[in-house]
């Protein structure tokens, strides 16, 4: 073969521009596989008393990339209508959203629940009994929680669900809880 002043031209073209692919390409796959030890690092627990029947969870209910079906699983048990025993699937983001609010008061995400599903009727009952009661309460879908925060006055727990402005925030000042929902985000006060 001879090196002519062309092929030698096209030859360090050609390896110039391997070496920048090989260059380029290389933080992006190691950028990529440090996203997903993250993705698989990253553990979301949450700690629930129900204040009803005494019993307490804590849960790793998100791991790596995916929900845990068992602490899921354990969650709907807790959180079903202590009135009556029936249990509804509850919204996985529910928990997300108790989590990342308790994040963002600083503290750990250890919450008393007031109420967590309600039976179609529990809820009847219940608004027999009150007008501040849904007649097409997210509780009935297992998307709603009625909680207080380990630490938080329930006032800033308020704020700083407002602050994420993620779903529902009742804020009930003499009963002294926080409602917390899935839905559309909106607020009130009860």
């Amino acid at each position: 073969m001879s090196w002519t002043r062309r092929r030698l031209l096209q030859m360090g073209g050609a390896l110039a521009g391997m070496s920048a692919a090989g260059m380029l390409a290389l933080p992006a796959r190691a950028a990529g596989t440090a996203a997903s030890a993250r993705r698989r690092a990253a553990a979301k627990r949450i700690h629930l008393k129900n204040l009803h029947t005494g019993e307490e969870l804590e849960a790793e209910f998100f791991r790596g990339d995916a929900y845990v079906g068992e602490s899921l699983a354990s969650i709907q048990v807790l959180l079903r209508d202590f009135r009556n025993n029936q249990q509804h699937a509850i919204d996985p983001r529910l928990m997300d959203y108790l989590f990342d609010v308790a994040q963002h008061a600083g503290v750990d995400p250890v919450f008393s629940v007031i109420s967590g599903y309600r039976s179609p009727q529990t809820n009847a009952q219940l608004r027999e009994r009150s007008n501040g009661v849904a007649r097409h309460s997210l509780h009935l879908e297992g998307r709603a929680i009625d909680v207080q925060l380990a630490g938080v006055a329930c006032d800033v727990l308020a704020g700083r669900a407002l602050d994420l402005t993620q779903g529902g925030v009742g804020y009930y000042r003499q009963s002294d809880f926080v409602h917390l929902d899935t839905g559309a985000f909106r607020t009130w006060k009860g």
